[in-house]
Order: structure tokens, then sequence, then C-alpha cells
């Protein structure tokens, strides 16, 4: 069927991403679209996965990670597949919640910092 299938650049558009970033995630092994000369094909379960991979960086997981986690839906038994992403699960969420308080103090800083320099600007105009 035709909309099972999109070529690189539906896949691009339906992602927002570029041919450069599908060429990528294929060659490290993200990626397996079908191939019929030099014109490729995703098919849903290359959908499944391009939504995983973004999810994934979105989470802010390295690409490495991001392929280890891939892996484990193409096993059956995943038990210690599904351990490692929960490891990872809780790595990132501290690492998150860490940058998170951190931004939360840069905000408050430049607001300040803000604030301080509109005085001065209505004081050297008084």
């Amino acid at each position: 069927m035709p909309g099972d299938r999109l070529t690189l650049k539906e896949m691009c558009a339906k992602f927002d991403v570029t041919t450069r970033t599908l060429r990528y995630y294929e060659y490290i092994e993200l990626l397996f679209p079908e191939k019929e000369g030099r014109t490729r094909y995703y098919g849903p379960t290359e959908f499944a996965r391009m939504e995983l991979i973004l999810r994934g960086k979105r989470w802010g997981f390295s690409l490495e990670e991001i392929r280890q986690w891939l892996e484990m839906y193409d096993k059956e038994d995943n038990s210690a597949q599904l351990e490692t992403l929960l490891q990872m699960a809780e790595r990132q969420l501290v690492a998150l919640e860490s940058q998170y308080a951190e931004l939360g103090e840069t905000l408050v800083d430049l607001r300040e910092m803000r604030e301080r320099t509109q005085d001065r600007i209505k004081n050297a105009k008084k």
C-alpha cells in the first residue's frame, strides 16, 4: 500500500528532520529503510522508531543510549534492557532536575540584572 511507506523526502517532512539526519540514523543503525535501487522507503516500523528517537533526544539521551533503547524492542525477553532503561531514565531525571534548578537561578539573576540596568538608565536620564 502506498500510504504505508514514505520516501526519504516524505519522511523528512513528516518528522521535520533533514535528509542528512535520516541518512546518519541509517548509518548508525537506528533506522533500517527498505531500499529499491537508490530509493529508500520507510514503513510503520521506521515511523515508530523515529518517534522513539525523537522522544529520546527530547529527553536528553545520547544517540548510543537511544540505539540501546531501540534494541530492547527487537527482543522477546527484554527484562535486562528494561532495567537498563530504568537506570538511564533515573540518571537523566537527576540531570534534568539539576539543569532545571540552575535555569531557575539564572532566570532570577537575569531578571535582577535587567531591573538594575533599567534603574540605572532611568537615573542617568535625570
